[in-house]
């Protein structure tokens, strides 16, 4: 297995950091959903007497499912990312492609939980998604070759 470049490890640190406190502030963006809409999933967490318990409010369904695409879209990528930059990828593209992932993913919650905009959030989707197959093919391919 090859040494992660300081550089790329750099450019992984950094917009890996991104993407934690951007789902990180997820679990906010579903806080003030819930207060403003004064529905709560539990009922310790009911003090207003006008709040209620409701687990299908479409407003704050929307952030979780939001939330949800992160956590199943990310973190795979966290860990394709990392092993595929054990291959050595040049540079460039290594950078591109984690800014790339990093900026879509942003859209994404954007056009998910901010302001719902198709074909924008499918197009977001399907930008980190490719990045993803992208690096699993890729690195399936170097290990592959590695071992014959």
């Amino acid at each position: 297995m090859a040494v992660i470049r300081d550089d790329l490890m750099s450019e992984f640190a950094f917009f890996s950091s991104i993407l934690v406190l951007k789902m990180l502030a997820m679990a906010f963006l579903t806080g003030r959903q819930r207060f403003s809409k004064k529905v709560f999933a539990n009922p310790e967490d009911v003090r207003d007497k006008s709040a209620k318990i409701k687990l299908d409010d479409e407003d704050v369904e929307r952030v979780r499912r939001a939330h949800r695409n992160d956590l199943e879209n990310i973190l795979p990528w966290f860990i394709m990312t990392f092993v595929w930059l054990t291959t050595g990828p040049s540079s460039l593209l290594a950078t591109i492609l984690i800014r790339t992932f990093t900026f879509a993913r942003i859209v994404h919650t954007l056009v998910y939980a901010v302001v719902p905009l198709q074909p924008h959030r499918a197009i977001a989707f399907f930008v980190g998604f490719g990045i993803t197959g992208y690096q699993a093919i890729s690195t399936l391919i170097y290990y592959s070759q590695l071992n014959k």
